[in-house]
C-alpha cells in the first residue's frame, strides 16, 4: 500500500465501509486500519473479503470485522449497521463505496435490471446513511462519503442505469449535507476515474483501452485501487471539517 498522510483523530475511530472487501473497498478497508481504525466493512463476497480479514490481522494483529450483506436488502443492511456500531461504537466515518458496473446496452434494459441495479448502486447509499446519522449525531458529528464515478460526465454509452445512479449520488449527496450539517455530520462525494481493479482487468481492460484512457490524463500512468485512499481518509478525517456538500474527482486529470 501507498504512504499516507497520518490522521490522529481515525486512530481508534469507528468506520463502516461498504463493497470493503475488494477492488477500492479493500484498498479503503486497509487504508483505515492502517490509520489504527477500527473497521467494520459490507460485502456480499465470503472468498476475498475473508481473505482480507486474514491478511490484515496476520500484517497487523487486529483483524476488520467482515458483515456479509446483500445490500439490497435494506434491513439486512440495517442490522450490518447496528452490528458495527455495536462492535466498534458508533461510526464516525461511513464510506458507500459499493457498486456493480455490468455493462448493458440500451435495447436490453428491462424494468427488473434498471431497479435491481439502482438498488445496488444508488439505495443503499440513502439507508446505511440514515441508519449510521444518528449515532454520528450523538457523538458530536461524523463524515459520510459517497461514491460517484466521472462515468456519468462521460460519454459512456453502455452503462445507462449505472451512470443515472452515479449522478443521483452527487445530488444526494447534497441533498444530505443539507439536512444533517447542523448535527456536525458532512457529506461528501467522491468520483474516481477509471481505476485498474483486478475485476476491470478480468472483464474490461484491453491493452488498446487503457492507451488511449491513460493519454487522456494528465498524469500518464494507469489509476490503482491505492490512488483513491488519500482523498477518502482526508475526507474522513477532521482535516476536512469545514469540507461538505462537494463532489472530488480523482480521475488523473482526464482533459
Amino acid at each position: 500500500m501507498m504512504p499516507s498522510a497520518r490522521f490522529a483523530d481515525l486512530d481508534g475511530a469507528s468506520v463502516l465501509i461498504t463493497g470493503g472487501g475488494s477492488g477500492i473497498g479493500a484498498a479503503l478497508t486497509e487504508g483505515f486500519m492502517r490509520q489504527g481504525a477500527k473497521v467494520a466493512f459490507i460485502d456480499i463476497a465470503d472468498k476475498p473479503s475473508t481473505a482480507l480479514a486474514d491478511r490484515l490481522e496476520r500484517e497487523l494483529g487486529r483483524r476488520p470485522l467482515y458483515l456479509k450483506t446483500d445490500l439490497r436488502d435494506v434491513e439486512a443492511l440495517r442490522a450490518a449497521a447496528a452490528k458495527a456500531a455495536k462492535a466498534h461504537g458508533d461510526v464516525k466515518a461511513l464510506v458507500n463505496n459499493a457498486a456493480l458496473d455490468d455493462r448493458h446496452e440500451v435495447k436490453d434494459v428491462t424494468v427488473e435490471f434498471w431497479d435491481n441495479n439502482l438498488a445496488i448502486n444508488l439505495r443503499p447509499h440513502f439507508f446505511t446513511a440514515q441508519a449510521v446519522a444518528p449515532g454520528m449525531k450523538r457523538a458530536g458529528g461524523g463524515s459520510i462519503i459517497n461514491f460517484s464515478s466521472t462515468s456519468y460526465l462521460i460519454n459512456h454509452p453502455d452503462l445507462p442505469a449505472y451512470t443515472a445512479a452515479k449522478a443521483g449520488i452527487l445530488g444526494l449527496t447534497k441533498g444530505l449535507a443539507g439536512k444533517l450539517g447542523a448535527d456536525g455530520i458532512r457529506v461528501n462525494a467522491v468520483a474516481p476515474g477509471w481505476v485498474i481493479t483486478e475485476r476491470q482487468r478480468e472483464l474490461w481492460v484491453t491493452e488498446e483501452a487503457l492507451a488511449a484512457h491513460v493519454a487522456k490524463q494528465c498524469i500518464k500512468e494507469p489509476m490503482q485501487p491505492d490512488d483513491i485512499v488519500g482523498t477518502v481518509l482526508f475526507l474522513a478525517s477532521d482535516a476536512s471539517r469545514m469540507l461538505t456538500a462537494q463532489m472530488l474527482i480523482v480521475d488523473g486529470g482526464v482533459l
